[in-house]
């Protein structure tokens, strides 16, 4: 039961930490605009499940390989640094949805999602402190560690889902090549901005 004294604090700092910009949420932005909400499920999805394996392995001494091994750190660093410029460069030269071919574009799938929360700082940042913060001491670790998890991508969805409809609002407004072409060079400007804090 101790771990329930934790769960409304832990939700504000989630809710706090998951609705402002960061690269998932402008990489969402980017995939609700061009390839719809329903399309962006999955990257939604992959965000979320993520997280979830990164924040209860944090708790269970994920975190000491930083410590011990600095060099996994910035290696991390780096790979998500070039995975990051690559989506970036991708978001920002895709073509309008109308000038497509067929099966040209795809969204983030579940596991590129998911994959990428392990190199994202702001993941790990998230994660370091929803653990430092508020996971019990007494009890079962795992299961506190779980549960804690859990919650937090619980009260994740809603957030990072609001960022995809807000790109899908937009998608609607973009009625011309030109106006497409300047939304998604916005946003892989964004995307690609991202690496300064990664790398500063």
């Amino acid at each position: 039961m101790e771990i329930l004294a934790f769960l409304g604090p832990a939700a504000l700092y989630m809710i706090s930490m998951t609705i402002t910009p960061g690269p998932n949420n402008v990489m969402l932005t980017a995939s609700g605009a061009n390839y719809g909400f329903l399309r962006t499920l999955p990257h939604i999805f992959g965000i979320l499940g993520g997280c979830f394996l990164l924040f209860a392995g944090i708790a269970l001494g994920l975190g000491l390989v930083f410590e011990r091994y600095p060099i996994v750190q910035t290696a991390l660093r780096f790979i998500g640094s070039a995975y990051l410029l690559y989506l970036a460069w991708r978001i920002a030269t895709a073509p309008p949805p109308d000038l497509r071919r067929t099966g040209e574009g795809r969204p983030l799938s579940f596991w590129q999602a998911a994959a990428f929360q392990f190199a994202n700082p702001k993941a790990w940042v998230m994660g370091l402190a929803l653990m430092a913060g508020f996971l019990p001491e007494g009890g079962d670790t795992v299961m506190n560690a779980l549960l804690l998890a859990g919650f937090a991508e619980l009260v994740g969805l809603p957030c990072v889902a609001l960022w995809a409809g807000f790109g899908t609002a937009i998608g609607r407004w973009l009625d011309t090549p030109r106006a497409w072409r300047i939304f998604n060079g916005l946003m892989g400007a964004l995307t690609a901005a991202c690496v300064i804090f990664i790398l500063g």
